[in-house]
């Protein structure tokens, strides 16, 4: 288990103030439900997960607490992607560091229902 990514804080502060760390990590337990729930996702876009928690388009709440979802399009690719990502908080074991719950590419109408019916709780104001 290592980190693959590091988040700013501050864009998640309206989901909880009191994440204890910017590290985010992705377990193979975790890999292995992506594998199984979204075939060939992982395996064919892995290499924007890191672009995705760092620079997403969108920051929004889930339903789970302590979670956020983020999604982001890939202009280049014409591609959009989620991920739900579980943070850790002063309310967990220590040593443990935000979490990939899992990892997506969604279509542009799931992409814009998300945009509609979610609470924002960040946006890149260059879009």
């Amino acid at each position: 288990m290592k980190c693959i990514a590091k988040i700013d804080i501050q864009k998640f502060k309206k989901i909880t103030d009191n994440i204890t760390t910017d590290e985010v990590i992705l377990t193979n337990n975790q890999i292995q439900h992506i594998k199984e729930h979204h075939p060939n996702d992982y395996e064919t876009y892995c290499h924007f997960i890191k672009t995705i928690i760092e620079e997403p388009d969108y920051i929004m709440c889930d339903k789970h607490p302590y979670t956020a979802i983020l999604i982001k399009k890939i202009i280049k690719y014409n591609k959009n992607f989620e991920i739900v990502l579980r943070l850790h908080t002063n309310k967990d074991i220590l040593g443990y560091k935000n979490s990939i719950i899992t990892f997506l590419k969604i279509g542009n109408n799931k992409y814009k229902q998300y945009v509609r019916n979610k609470k924002i709780v960040y946006t890149n104001t260059r879009l």
